[in-house]
């Protein structure tokens, strides 16, 4: 993966996207760091890791200038999300995460909002990339109250 988004960056310096050149370079110089405190090459699953926290970054920023009524701002964060999930696996409907919830509830045999611990532990290995962290909370707590 990493290979691909060194090309996607050479491609994007040909074309002049200047957007896409600067999210492309963001995500190598985290990926690069994230390599120098791992002591070892990334795989695939590492630069997911943070291509996920890049986006997630970004969906903040976009709250964050909508509140204090900036669209242009909150326009130019749109742009870069948009770059960084087309690296990101798809992401899962609201049904499809509506089901996990539900199967690792009752895999875990959650009764209380106590165990909200063990079912997103049991979740985080199956939306790993494919829903936001903060969303997927929300349904637990909202499932076990």
């Amino acid at each position: 993966m990493f290979e691909q988004l060194n090309d996607d960056l050479k491609s994007a310096l040909k074309a002049g996207n200047s957007v896409k050149v600067a999210v492309l370079r963001l995500i190598l110089a985290a990926c690069k760091e994230k390599r120098i405190a791992k002591k070892s090459d990334l795989n695939d699953e590492d630069i997911l890791a943070v291509l996920s926290k890049q986006a997630k970054q970004r969906r903040e920023s976009i709250t964050a200038y909508q509140q204090v009524n900036r669209p242009d701002l909150a326009a130019c964060e749109e742009a870069e999300l948009a770059i960084i999930q087309s690296y990101l696996p798809s992401q899962l409907s609201p049904s499809e995460l509506d089901s996990l919830v539900d199967e690792a509830i009752q895999s875990v045999s959650a009764g209380s909002i106590k165990q909200m611990g063990e079912v997103m532990a049991y979740l985080s290995s199956k939306i790993k990339g494919r829903a936001d962290g903060g969303a997927v909370s929300q349904l637990v707590k909202q499932k076990l109250i």
